[in-house]
């Protein structure tokens, strides 16, 4: 089972938290101007990176608030956690 130290509650099991897909996408900067493709590309496409991989997560069963992981998804070992807005720690060797 997977250990996720949520920034306000502390370490908790996976099964209280919500997999928020890949962290720190960029917004469309005009909607309105982008094309079907474009728009197929920002909501289905995603990196799937072998190694550390930055993921967003909510803790649905506590505080429900978002914030983000770094996670190795080879070894599903979780490297770091921060809040949403800060800026990502370097990821540990």
């Amino acid at each position: 089972m997977l250990l996720i130290e949520c920034p306000w509650c502390g370490s908790r099991e996976e099964p209280e938290f919500h997999y928020g897909g890949q962290a720190h996408v960029a917004r469309p900067a005009d909607p309105s101007a982008l094309s079907d493709a474009d728009w197929a590309a920002y909501v289905f496409l995603r990196d799937n990176p072998k190694g550390v991989f930055a993921e967003r997560w909510c803790h649905s069963a506590g505080c429900r608030r978002w914030f983000n992981v770094l996670r190795d998804t080879v070894s599903h070992r979780v490297l770091a956690v921060y809040r949403m807005g800060e800026t990502p720690p370097e990821a540990p060797r």
